[in-house]
């Protein structure tokens, strides 16, 4: 079999059609895609079809590619049937090591040569999963966030053993698949965005255990204060901003520290002179050329348009 490029592929098999992987069904449907798939629960077939003609009419809002129809989706009886002909692979099973490497060596046995098989974990590290696979130098974590078909981050990692050819093939197919891709440098458990959302959740659950904050108090805080801002731009530059025309230099000077502050049970780590440079070098990069004044324009143009869109502007939302 000859190799396609991430440009030519045509046929995705998903392995695991439940909430995450038949969102993954759903999204390559829509970008036009051959899908087949399998899961080993009896009644998967009815499931998953259900949960494909409930986003569609999401997918079609956001635009369908053209030739994407649902009627492009083959459910097999079999894991070597669903990957006999793929020309990528996306295993979405449950969050269990065991079964993850159990089935990432049989995703191994059955794909053609070379064809790069992707897992959807959320946490484990590839090392980890790919230690009874007869080729590891093809699998690589592709790790997207729920549901799938709507929200297009997906992470991008490879293990100990991986190639890194495969993780450049990753990353290309999933921005040719209309993702947003972050490729990362390295593992590290949990990747960055669920890190990032795990920080925020257990603080969450310790005020709520001290009587601190309630669950409406804590997603209001999200909902009506950072997250407007986040959803533009997100943490690092939001927190530059706060430095007005010194930027992220200046904020660090002021707010610096307040990282030694009961703010959080998490502990802070040194604002050292390398993390310092780092974040601002990092924001300058982020930035790429635009100035604080554009930046704060940007953000506020956002921030009215999720408004906006959500009802929260004082008038009605943008029609749908």
């Amino acid at each position: 079999m000859t190799l396609p490029t991430p440009e030519e592929v045509r046929r995705v098999a998903c392995v695991g059609a439940g909430v995450i992987g038949g969102g993954w069904v759903a999204h390559f449907l829509a970008r036009g895609y051959d899908v087949t798939a399998w899961d080993p629960a009896p009644d998967a077939e009815a499931k998953l079809r259900r949960l494909v003609d409930a986003a569609w009419p999401a997918l079609t809002q956001l635009g369908l590619a053209e030739g994407a129809s649902r009627d492009r989706l083959t459910v097999t009886p079999t894991l070597e049937l669903a990957v006999a002909e793929a020309q990528f692979v996306q295993e979405s099973a449950p969050e269990k090591l065991d079964l993850k490497r159990d089935l990432l060596a049989r995703l191994d046995a059955a794909t053609p040569a070379g064809v790069v098989i992707a897992s959807s974990t959320s946490g484990y590290p590839m090392t980890d999963m790919q230690t009874t696979a007869a080729d590891p130098s093809r699998l690589v974590v592709g790790h997207p966030f729920n549901p799938p078909y709507l929200i297009p981050l997906v992470e991008v990692v490879g293990g100990e053993h991986t190639e890194e050819a495969a993780v450049s093939w990753a990353s290309r197919f999933y921005e040719v698949a209309g993702k947003s891709v972050i490729t990362m440098d390295r593992e590290v458990p949990g990747f960055i965005a669920n890190r990032l959302q795990e920080a925020l959740w257990r603080e969450a659950l310790h005020m709520v255990a001290n009587g601190e904050a309630t669950v409406r108090d804590i997603d209001a805080s999200i909902t009506e204060g950072p997250g407007l801002r986040w959803a533009v731009m997100g943490p690092m530059l939001t927190f530059a901003l706060a430095g007005g025309e010194g930027g992220m230099a200046h904020m660090l000077d002021h707010f610096g520290p307040s990282l030694k502050a009961p703010w959080t049970r998490l502990e802070a780590p040194e604002l050292d002179r390398e993390l310092y440079d780092a974040v601002v070098s990092g924001c300058d990069v982020a930035a790429d050329g635009r100035t604080i004044a554009e930046l704060v324009a940007e953000r506020d143009r956002g921030v009215i348009d999720v408004l906006r869109a959500t009802g929260r502007l004082g008038g009605k939302a943008e029609p749908r």
